[in-house]
C-alpha cells in the first residue's frame, strides 16, 4: 500500500515546523506549503520577523523542510486572502464591527483554498500546527474538534468553522502536546526555529495600527463624529468610528473626569457610545452564519459553555434555536464587552459544539 500523503502548511514557526516532523514519524509523505498571502506592502513589511505573511517566513519554512527533507513550495493564495480576509477586515471595520481575520483566514485560505489545492493534486491530506485535536466519534458518526492538551494554547476558537468533509481531510498534530514540549522535540530535531517567539499581532496590518491599515485599504473617508453617552448626550468628537471597538477604553481621546468605555458604535449616525464599566457588561446576544461540528443542526435549547472571544473564559450559557437559522446566546452571569463581529464559539466540555458571529 502507498503511504498516505499529506500537505502541512508551514508559516516558518516552531508548532507547523514540529507538526510536519510528527507526521513523517508517523509515515505519512509529507510535501510542506507556505501560502503566498501577503499584499503589497512595504519591503520592511514584508521582512519583518513573526508574522505568517512575512518573506522570512518563507525563508524559515525552506530551512526547515531542508532540514526534514522534505518537498517545499511556497503556493499563491494572494487573491483568495486579499478578498476573503482583507477586504472583508476593512469592511467590517467601516461597518462599525470588529472583525475576527484569524477566523476569516482559517475558514477561506486555509481550509477551504489550501484543502481544494490539496484535493486537485491526489494528496489525501492537509496537515496545520493548530493546538485542536480531530476525533471520529463512532457513535455520532462524525468528526469531532476537541480542546488541545494545554489550554493556554488551545486553538479551537478559530476552528469552529470546519466542516465535517474538512475534518475528514485535516489533521492537527501538534494537539496532544504542550508548548514547552514542542519547542522541546524542535531542538532535539536541530531546526533553528526551536526558539522562535510566536506572532501574536495581525500579519497584514504594519505596526498594529487598523486605523491607518483601513483608511490606506479604502476609498472611503473616515470622517470625524460625536461621542455620546447611553442617553444619546453628546460629550465630545471622535476622530473616526475606525479606531474604536466595544470594551475600549485607553485611546479615546476625550476626558470625561471619569473612566468610559465603548459600549457602542453606530456606524449609520456615526457615533461612538460611552458608558461606564457597568454598562459594558451583557448577558445575551443573537448569533448567525452558524456552523455546527457535534451536532449537525441545533433544534433545541442547549447547555454550553460559550466563549465571546478568543482570550475571554468560556462562561454557562443556554443557546436557543431562533428564526433566520439564527442562535440566542443567554448567559448565566453578565459578559463584559460583547462585541459585534467576533465570534462565539460553543463548547461541551473539551468538545466544540459550534459557533457563529455576534450580530
Amino acid at each position: 500500500m502507498r503511504k498516505k500523503s499529506v500537505m502541512i502548511g508551514m508559516s516558518g514557526g516552531v508548532d507547523s515546523s514540529v507538526a510536519a516532523a510528527l507526521l513523517l514519524e508517523k509515515g505519512y509523505d509529507v510535501i510542506g506549503v507556505t501560502m503566498q498571502i501577503w499584499p503589497d506592502v512595504s519591503e520592511e513589511t514584508k521582512i519583518k520577523e513573526g508574522g505568517c505573511c512575512s518573506l522570512s517566513a518563507v525563508d524559515d519554512a525552506r530551512l526547515v523542510a531542508n532540514t526534514l527533507g522534505i518537498p517545499y513550495y511556497v503556493l499563491n493564495f494572494k487573491d483568495v486572502f486579499e478578498k476573503k480576509v482583507i477586504n472583508y477586515f476593512v469592511d467590517e471595520y467601516l461597518k462599525g464591527r470588529t472583525p475576527n481575520p484569524c477566523i476569516a483566514c482559517n475558514r477561506y485560505v486555509k481550509f477551504e483554498a489550501l484543502l481544494n489545492k490539496a484535493v486537485s493534486m491526489g494528496i489525501d491530506y492537509v496537515a496545520t500546527g493548530h493546538y485542536a485535536i480531530i476525533e471520529y466519534d463512532e457513535n455520532r458518526k462524525r468528526y469531532l474538534l476537541k480542546k488541545s492538551v494545554t489550554d493556554a494554547k488551545d486553538q479551537t476558537y478559530a476552528l469552529y468553522n470546519l466542516t465535517q468533509e474538512q475534518l475528514a481531510r485535516v489533521l492537527m498534530p501538534i494537539g496532544e502536546y504542550s508548548k514547552d514540549i514542542v519547542r522541546k522535540k524542535a531542538a532535539e530535531l536541530g531546526l533553528y526555529v526551536a526558539s522562535k517567539p510566536d506572532s501574536q499581532e495581525i500579519c497584514f496590518v504594519d505596526d498594529n495600527d487598523y486605523g491607518k491599515f483601513i483608511e490606506e485599504n479604502t476609498d472611503k473617508k473616515i470622517v470625524p463624529g460625536y461621542f455620546v453617552d447611553t442617553k444619546g448626550n453628546i460629550l465630545g468628537e471622535h476622530k473616526g468610528i475606525i479606531h474604536y471597538t466595544v470594551g475600549q477604553r485607553k485611546g479615546l481621546g476625550i476626558a470625561l473626569g471619569k473612566p468610559m468605555y465603548v459600549v457602542g458604535l453606530d456606524a449609520e449616525n456615526n457615533t461612538v457610545i460611552l458608558g461606564e464599566d457597568t454598562e459594558v457588561y451583557g448577558n445575551e446576544l443573537i448569533a448567525y452564519d452558524l456552523n455546527f461540528i457535534s451536532i449537525d443542526t441545533l433544534e433545541e435549547p442547549m447547555r454550553v459553555k460559550a466563549k465571546i472571544r478568543y482570550s475571554a473564559k468560556a462562561a454557562d450559557a443556554l443557546i436557543i434555536p431562533i428564526e433566520d437559522g439564527k442562535v440566542k446566546v443567554v448567559f448565566d452571569t453578565p459578559q463584559r464587552a460583547i462585541t459585534p463581529g467576533q465570534s462565539v464559539v460553543f463548547y461541551d466540555g473539551d468538545i466544540v459544539v459550534g459557533g457563529g458571529i455576534i450580530q
